[in-house]
């Protein structure tokens, strides 16, 4: 059985804040830390997979720069995509119509969440985006990409937010919460020796539950919108070729795939930092 597992960190044991786990430039004083826990959290769900027949393991680095896990801190004989920039997949790189399953690790709730911790979409630019007039965040994103290859989320392990959600997007997904959120930036975080073992069984389990599972589509042609924080923001993705501008705030656009409708949503993603960089 084939097995790929999309590992962001916002969700992961013992978190509460960016600055403990934005990305390895010396700013984030418990990065170290951070990435500690997302290699014991996914450790767990690899060691849960093979439990229930996993034969072959994939995972992506999803968080930030993608340069978070090390390779030597892993579970022996698995693949890890590491690294960022190329590719169309997102979150999901890596991921094709020869993989069984997947989960999504350490995963976080979409903007706006109520007692989501950390919880955004992509980046703190984004008030909200819809897929299909559907309110989506990262989960939504990734399972329309893996359920475009036929694969489906089994899998997936958030703050209890996050976890709610995942509930809500997919049918008979089985989830595992390692905290729970008071607010952005606060919790009541379990301990890792908890986590851990939850993770695996969730992972067991969900492999186990493969069969009551089905791959998320989203309905084609597919529509997207994007509300930004900032009208800079939507100004530079309002250039972008098959955009159209909404108001001050959001832009839009109809695609004949998903998986076009998820390039753009990325391309919108990095033209928005350019709008904000055009202040300087």
């Amino acid at each position: 059985m084939k097995v790929y597992i999309s590992v962001d960190i916002e969700g992961i044991t013992g978190l509460v804040s960016w600055s403990q786990c934005s990305r390895p430039d010396g700013k984030s004083f418990d990065y170290a830390f951070a990435r500690r826990m997302m290699s014991h959290d996914l450790n767990a769900a690899i060691r849960g997979a093979r439990a229930a027949g996993a034969t072959q393991i994939v995972v992506k680095d999803s968080h930030g720069n993608s340069k978070n896990l090390l390779i030597e801190d892993l579970e022996p004989g698995i693949e890890l995509i590491s690294g960022h920039g190329s590719g169309t997949d997102g979150m999901m790189m890596g991921i094709d119509g020869s993989f069984d399953a997947a989960m999504l690790v350490g995963y976080h709730a979409m903007a706006g969440t109520l007692g989501g911790i950390m919880e955004h979409t992509i980046t703190g630019g984004v008030h909200r985006l819809w897929v299909n007039g559907i309110l989506t965040g990262e989960m939504g994103l990734a399972a329309g990409v893996a359920g475009r290859y036929g694969v489906p989320i089994v899998t997936v392990s958030s703050d209890s937010a996050g976890c709610r959600e995942a509930e809500a997007l997919i049918p008979g997904v089985i989830t595992t919460s390692t905290k729970e959120g008071f607010g952005r930036y606060m919790g009541r975080l379990l301990h890792p020796s908890e986590t851990g073992p939850a993770i695996e069984k969730a992972a067991h389990d969900g492999l186990l539950n493969l069969a009551a599972v089905k791959p998320h589509l989203y309905s084609e042609p597919a529509h997207i919108k994007v509300e930004f924080n900032r009208a800079e923001e939507a100004d530079m993705c309002a250039r972008l070729i098959s955009i159209s501008r909404v108001d001050g705030y959001s832009v839009e656009g109809t695609y004949p795939t998903y998986q076009e409708a998820h390039r753009v949503v990325w391309n919108l993603m990095a033209m928005s930092f350019i709008g904000i960089d055009s202040q300087a």
